[in-house]
């Protein structure tokens, strides 16, 4: 019976049985055995953050969501953007578009940019750098330590790579937080939608990246900080 009904058709009768198409996404749910004591404890610091509770002493009184995104190719990323008309609406005397460039290699490596959220200020901090280790992370977070005094508390939240942790054989990242009034906040793992930066990110991709082909990382990275 399908076989002799039209593809409009069949929409026509599936929606009248009440049927529509869906697109389906695969999701974790998160096996962390910490996984309520660390979703209170961002969600405490977002309420910190956004006047809701009162930061008592003891408690950080700046709040960055940080997380790294990437990796940063030159290449031609698809994307959607205004341009002349084409076709038969084409003005004859425009040259014709140019087309993208093939991608059979990458050339200059990647880059990786390390992106934080001030979510007092509402405000964006990031660095790029050619590798996303340890050193890199540290050394981004000491430069979101500079603006505030030594003696205010802050705590950064971030996801549990690796790089992010402290370790029995590398144990820099806590032995720094501790000396610098900093708190690391991680999220639970799989659960990196509780990271404000996120949506960040997305923003970042559609406005920056989407429809570009940039020549060098310099290039890119410039529009990326404009």
């Amino acid at each position: 019976m399908l076989d002799d009904i039209s593809h409009e058709g069949l929409r026509i009768l599936l929606r009248e049985e009440g049927v529509s198409f869906h697109r389906l996404k695969t999701w974790k749910i998160s096996r962390d055995p910490d996984y309520a004591a660390k979703k209170a404890r961002v969600e405490h610091l977002y309420a910190i953050a956004d006047g809701e509770v009162i930061s008592e002493e003891g408690e950080p009184k700046v709040i960055f969501c940080m997380d790294e995104f990437g990796p940063l190719n030159l290449m031609p990323h698809p994307g959607r953007q205004w341009a002349e008309r084409g076709g038969t609406h084409k003005d004859p005397e425009r040259e014709p578009r140019r087309r993208r460039r093939a991608t059979h290699n990458r050339y200059d490596g990647v880059r990786h940019l390390f992106a934080a959220l001030d979510l007092g200020k509402d405000k964006l901090y990031g660095h790029i750098k050619p590798v996303k280790k340890r050193t890199q992370f540290l050394e981004f977070c000491r430069y979101l330590r500079t603006p505030y005094l030594p003696s205010v508390w802050i705590a950064i939240v971030c996801d549990n790579f690796s790089p992010h942790r402290t370790t029995k054989r590398c144990q820099r990242v806590g032995t720094w937080a501790a000396a610098n009034n900093v708190e690391i906040a991680y999220t639970p793992t799989n659960s990196s939608w509780l990271n404000r930066i996120e949506a960040q990110f997305s923003a970042l991709r559609y406005f920056t990246l989407d429809g570009t082909d940039h020549a060098s990382h310099k290039e890119q990275g410039s529009m990326i900080r404009r």
